[in-house]
């Protein structure tokens, strides 16, 4: 982290508008930046001012107290291009690491993984913000820390409500804690593609059992009546068509497995594609300006070169973005030889 401090800032510019083309030229129009620091805000901020950044950006400011101190104070940043209004919290590890944390030891390992933030003061946390205009959004993976974030937002959020408060991965969910999504209006904000990079070592770590309640896309999307969809990038791979493929049809690049992966959690197209656009901008907020293409919005759209929606499952992971557009001003175009 230190040597990311010293990147010249000319170069971090130039990063930063190279890492825009790539997502243009998949046919994003929206991205989320998930826990920056003020200096990054600031950043960013400027570059938008100056018009040096096409693509929609909604940062979400990393949790510590001084960051709280200061943006209760500050308010958030409604802009059209450049939104700062959400609070990312980092609630346990990972799971291919053992990091998230578990109800049960893993059953490749005697250990449960651990909490990044203890309840006492993620409910700290949770109270201050609970009272500002600000949205949270939680990374939670382990059933044991989203049991405890959906509690501990139903305390502060007291059932149904606006709020869009939201559960980042969401990966491993006990039986009993589905329905406090819909119970308490928290929005599931789920990366397809983690369920089928996974899928070859997760039930090494969950076992038979809990493995039924993880990468559950369909029981979340029941329980909650939206998904939102993301990509994780550059966890994941940037392209969101392969977050649509896994979705649908819960195999890897490869066709495998046969049939599916927990075939049973899969969703429909309409559901993903939904999830990829109207719901993810539900999911911040947006609906009534973009997510869909409708006379009144904004023009953020993608052609591309087959209908998703018709395409044969093994093709859909290989159709081409013929052009995106953002707010009608055309952004990316394919050449072609």
């Amino acid at each position: 982290m230190q040597l990311v401090g010293r990147i010249p800032a000319g170069e971090v510019v130039q990063r930063l508008k190279k890492a825009e083309a790539s997502c243009l030229a998949v046919g994003l129009t929206t991205v989320s930046d998930a826990g920056v620091s003020r200096s990054q805000i600031r950043l960013l901020d400027s570059l938008y001012k100056h018009q040096q950044l096409r693509i929609r950006n909604h940062a979400m400011i990393r949790l510590s107290p001084e960051n709280v101190d200061y943006y209760l104070q500050e308010g958030p940043h409604i802009g059209d291009r450049f939104t700062v209004r959400s609070f990312k919290i980092m609630a346990d590890g990972a799971l291919g690491s053992r990091g998230a944390r578990l109800l049960q030891p893993y059953s490749d390992n005697p250990r449960s993984g651990f909490l990044l933030l203890s309840p006492q003061n993620l409910d700290s946390a949770l109270a201050r913000l609970a009272d500002s205009p600000f949205q949270v959004c939680t990374h939670a993976i382990g059933d044991s820390t989203n049991r405890i974030v959906l509690d501990l937002y139903g305390k502060h959020l007291g059932g149904k409500n606006d709020r869009r408060w939201r559960i980042e991965h969401v990966q491993v969910v006990s039986p009993q804690d589905f329905e406090k999504f819909g119970n308490y209006s928290v929005i599931p904000s789920v990366q397809p593609t983690h369920a089928t990079s996974d899928m070859s070592w997760a039930i090494d770590r969950l076992g038979p059992e809990r493995i039924k309640g993880a990468y559950a896309f369909k029981q979340l999307l029941n329980s909650a009546g939206l998904l939102a969809l993301g990509s994780d990038f550059p966890v994941e791979d940037i392209n969101p068509l392969y977050g649509f493929h896994a979705a649908v049809a819960r195999v890897d690049q490869t066709g495998n497995p046969k049939g599916g992966f927990q075939p049973e959690n899969a969703i429909g197209r309409e559901a993903a594609l939904r999830g990829m656009t109207i719901w993810a901008a539900y999911s911040f907020f947006e609906e009534a300006e973009r997510g869909s293409i409708e006379v009144g919005k904004k023009a953020d759209f993608v052609r591309l070169e087959k209908d998703i929606m018709t395409a044969p499952m093994e093709e859909l992971r290989d159709i081409a973005v013929v052009q995106t557009a953002i707010e009608g001003e055309t952004v990316y175009q394919l050449h072609v030889p």
